[in-house]
């Protein structure tokens, strides 16, 4: 059974909606059990459908009316293994820029290249605007802000990755490009790079030993005073024309934003936005999961937040591409005022060189698969589910398979079958392989247990996290 994320994007916003989708899933697992002999399914979730199955878990076994009344059972009668591909189960830093300016890499270099065409009036429509008009209604993209804040991310001065070397480096097999490469002994080593600044107003501030960098807090700021534009004119969804010259000078100049402030940047710049969603998701880390309030569905999709289900005969796959350059961090600048606009840009101006590669056209780019961090989409696995741990309680076995990135030699080849980028991953014939054997009823001792490429289990132990 495969699960994307599409179905599910207008579903969250509608709590009546979201339970039939979730009934129908349910409905479908048990026929295919019950007409197969009572041989267990095994799930294939993708990208953003990872998050909604664990959610699915644990509203199958919850009682009604939060839950579908399946029993505490339920998974383990009817899973046998769940196979997650590129799953952004602690959330991707993209999503956070998507929200703040709704740019990622790629629109911010079409406006370095072509200045002003998307700030354009496009029929009757600013486009950048427009856009932000339309994603900020979907409000199940904030179930992709980064989770577990700095205890899982990294702070002003540290992150996770530590050393990269992000310099593009040509094969000699299919001119294959493999960035992001850890620096190793006896290579010279590369700057460090803080990826615990998610968002930073200037290159400086990006660089800058957290002693040296001086920091307003926007917090408690004036918003709405002094401010220059007509904000009956402007679109209603972006939020920025409540703000003002104030409160947008507030948030510049508090210069660097780790995941935890991150968080209250939004709600600050964006707050009735941020009070939907916050309806629906929770994105810290659970002291205590036994506490009454985890019951509630909009803890159901953090995995720091609640139990995988008691199914110890279960497993738990997390598949995912690596040796893409991923986004990771930002460096931002504020931009002119003018009427109706959205006051923040990613600052293409802003790139490293040979001393600091893994930072090119204002983004910082770690280890991935083009759209999920190596980190986000490997350390449930890595350490959160391995072994019995307060969020796998019943020790379900917990695997990990990367899979290297090599792009089509040529076009004929279109996506390719080696490919680890976040779609393409998809026709990569070694994870249908595997796919293939454990529906087979391999499992994943069978399968040679974890291939790791990446530093994950490194990076993993550095983050200090009760388990």
């Amino acid at each position: 059974m495969y699960m994307a994320a599409y179905d599910w994007r207008i579903s969250f916003q509608n709590t009546e909606v979201r339970d039939r989708t979730l009934s129908r899933i349910k409905n479908n697992i048990e026929l295919m059990v019950a007409t197969n002999g009572g041989k267990k399914v095994v799930v294939i979730p993708h990208s953003m459908g990872v998050l909604y199955f664990l959610h699915f878990m644990k509203w199958v076994e919850a009682p009604p009316p939060m839950g579908g009344g399946g029993g505490s059972d339920w998974c383990a009668k009817h899973i046998k293994a769940v196979i997650n591909i590129g799953g952004p189960f602690l959330g991707v830093p993209k999503s956070v820029a998507g929200l703040f300016s709704i740019e990622a890499r790629d629109i911010a270099v079409a406006r370095a290249f072509a200045p002003g065409v998307l700030d354009k009036d496009l029929f009757g429509l600013q486009t950048l605007e427009h856009l932000m008009r339309m994603t900020r209604t979907w409000d199940s993209t904030m179930s992709m802000i980064p989770k577990g804040g700095d205890t899982i991310w990294g702070g002003l001065d540290w992150s996770p990755e530590g050393y990269f070397n992000c310099s593009a480096k040509k094969q000699k097999i299919n001119d294959t490009i493999k960035p992001c490469q850890n620096v190793k002994e006896g290579l010279e080593p590369m700057k460090h790079v803080n990826y615990g600044r998610l968002i930073s107003f200037g290159k400086d501030a990006a660089e800058l030993h957290s002693s040296k960098l001086e920091r307003m807090d926007f917090r408690g700021s004036l918003k709405g005073r002094k401010s220059i534009v007509n904000a009956s004119t402007c679109d209603i969804w972006t939020e920025y024309h409540d703000m003002g010259i104030e409160g947008i000078r507030a948030v510049s100049d508090y210069r660097a934003y780790t995941t935890d402030s991150v968080l209250d940047l939004l709600h600050f710049v964006a707050p009735k936005m941020m009070k939907r969603g916050d309806a629906h998701f929770s994105h810290g880390i659970a002291d205590n999961l036994d506490d009454p309030k985890y019951k509630h569905y909009k803890y159901w999709s953090n995995p720091l937040e609640t139990k995988l289900p008691d199914a110890p005969d279960m497993e738990i796959y997390s598949m995912y591409g690596v040796g893409i350059p991923t986004e990771r961090a930002y460096v931002y600048r504020s931009t002119p005022q003018s009427e109706c606009h959205i006051p923040f840009q990613i600052d293409t101006s802003a790139n490293g060189g040979d001393e600091d590669p893994c930072l090119k056209d204002g983004v910082y780019s770690a280890n991935g698969d083009e759209t999920v961090p190596v980190l986000s989409a490997g350390f449930m696995c890595a350490k959160g589910w391995r072994g019995t741990t307060r969020f796998n309680p019943s020790g379900i076995r917990a695997y990990i398979r990367e899979y290297e990135h090599n792009p089509p030699a040529n076009l004929l080849e279109g996506r390719g079958t080696q490919s680890g980028a976040h779609v393409d991953i998809l026709g990569n014939f070694a994870l249908i392989e595997d796919i293939i054997r454990v529906a087979a009823g391999a499992s994943g001792e069978d399968l040679g247990g974890d291939r790791v490429h990446s530093d994950i289990f490194k990076w993993s132990e550095k983050i200090k996290l009760k388990l």
